[in-house]
């Protein structure tokens, strides 16, 4: 029913798209864009700590025809998403994953109950060990403390 995840090239977005559209003509396909780099909404490209979406430039891979819409995604809630699917749920992902969880949260009470959203994680959260106040906080401990 819903396709909600970040832009990096495009590409899969898009693909996946135009596959799905053509089983389920209804389904609604939501791009997921930082905040501070709007680019896709047609704002100003800006610097910003989504690694992995946000470019600064519309992709040549994404067919803009098949998005539905734009949802930007805050810093702060793209980390807090990571770390809750992380702790909460086992999903050890990076902020792009992060940004699609919160872009899905965002979106979730336009969507009716019963609905089905489909949403990619691209990436482990191994990579993003070294970025501050994403998966430190307090009381955390590593392995072994």
């Amino acid at each position: 029913d819903y396709l909600i995840t970040g832009v990096g090239t495009g590409g899969h977005i898009t693909g996946v798209a135009e596959v799905l559209k053509q089983h389920f003509p209804n389904l609604k396909v939501f791009a997921v864009e930082p905040e501070l780099s709007p680019v896709l909404s047609g704002g100003t490209p800006g610097p910003h700590p989504i690694q992995g979406i946000g470019a600064g430039f519309v992709p040549r891979n994404l067919h803009t025809d098949v998005l539905d819409g734009v949802i930007q995604v805050e810093k702060e809630d793209a980390f807090e998403y990571a770390r809750r699917a992380s702790l909460e749920e086992g999903l050890f992902g990076g902020i792009s994953s992060g940004a699609t969880l919160a872009a899905i949260a965002q979106k979730l009470p336009e969507i009716p109950a019963g609905a089905r959203i489909l949403g990619f994680n691209y990436d482990t959260g191994e990579r993003y060990l070294s970025i501050e106040g994403l998966y430190q906080w307090e009381g955390a401990q590593s392995v072994g403390q």
